[in-house]
């Protein structure tokens, strides 16, 4: 359990009791500092069926209903992104402080508008990103800034699976953008922790799988503004030797060296005088299932990060920072489209 408990829990709802609420919830759970006391989901038996499960005390199948009638201190919105913002303006509007599951909005210009609707109410938000919390990828940050490779020129952040995505979130394949709006949120946000913004990029896009609406391949090139060039590619159709699903690989080179996350978290630390391995394997947990223990893992420390800043203190994955993977994103998008570089300016 998280040793930063407060003398007062921090009261919260969950909104959605979908696929990923059965991880996000026990994630909370092994934090003290906070109180689960409703859940919401539009099929009440859902919600219902978690509620036991937990022991929550209240459900709701009207959110309205449940933001009017409880004394909460945030919402935990994990519904479907189309409506991130509906959640999000009515929880504002009564004040309550907000964490939103990636990606944020459908598009940049309802994005803006939740991030303008929460400082209109002076209320906190957060999104939950919660690959840049996952145990190899911390290290690999932090070997990176011990500058061990010197001064970094060149970076590859790889997400590439014939995992069967579908299977679990069907309405995955309905989408009309996939995988840069789905894993690119995650990927590109993973870019920016590491290597700081991005000054330029241009990113190619590909539908392998006919039976589903959006694309699965997606390849960006990333100049960024402290000169490292950056690669990204994801895949949902490549079909390996070994399937790697969930682990993202990281080829990172440097003046002096290089720094390489490969297979089963290892790390391998490469100057000209010898290489050593370093293993960054994730927390375990009773709820987690082991085969994906890598992501749900990170669910937990990104749930710490965001409880620090709903106390008061730091905290990284701001609605303000993931504003600007949102903006990353449709970038991509823009660049596919019209097969031209874009220029990331300052947003105004």
């Amino acid at each position: 359990m998280d040793g930063n408990a407060t003398k007062k829990n921090l009261r919260f709802a969950v909104l959605g009791t979908g696929f990923w609420a059965n991880y996000q919830i026990p994630a909370w759970m092994e934090l003290q500092g906070v109180e689960l006391v409703a859940l919401y989901n539009r099929t009440r038996s859902k919600a219902q069926a978690l509620a036991h499960q937990y022991n929550v005390p209240k459900v709701y199948d009207d959110a309205q209903a449940l933001l009017d009638n409880e004394d909460l201190d945030f919402v935990d919105i994990i519904t479907d992104v189309e409506t991130h913002a509906t959640l999000t303006f009515l929880a504002s509007q009564k004040g309550v402080a907000i964490i939103c599951q990636k990606p944020m909005a459908p598009n940049l210009a309802i994005a803006a508008q939740m991030l303008r609707a929460c400082k209109k109410a002076k209320v906190p938000f957060f999104v939950h990103e919660n690959w840049r919390w996952q145990a190899p990828i911390r290290k690999v940050k932090e070997l990176m800034d011990t500058y061990v490779i010197g001064k970094a020129f060149k970076a590859r952040v790889s997400f590439c699976s014939a995992f069967p995505v579908f299977e679990n979130q069907p309405f995955l394949a309905t989408l009309d953008q996939f995988i840069l709006m789905d894993i690119g949120s995650h990927i590109l946000d993973t870019c920016r922790f590491l290597f700081g913004e991005v000054e330029t990029l241009l990113c190619h896009t590909l539908t392998v799988n006919q039976s589903i609406k959006g694309e699965d391949v997606a390849n960006v090139l990333m100049r960024m503004t402290n000169g490292i060039s950056c690669y990204a590619e994801m895949s949902y159709a490549s079909i390996l030797e070994y399937e790697p699903f969930p682990q993202t690989f990281i080829l990172i080179e440097g003046e002096q060296g290089s720094i390489q996350l490969t297979h089963d978290y290892e790390i391998h630390v490469t100057t000209r005088e010898s290489t050593r391995v370093v293993t960054a394997a994730p927390t375990s947990y009773s709820w987690l299932d082991p085969k994906y223990a890598l992501v749900h893992a990170s669910i937990v420390d990104c749930n710490r990060d965001i409880l620090a800043g709903l106390q008061g203190n730091h905290t990284e994955t701001t609605g303000n920072d993931n504003f600007e993977t949102v903006r990353l994103v449709h970038a991509c998008y823009e660049s596919s489209r019209r097969n031209k570089v874009i220029k990331m300016r300052k947003f105004r």
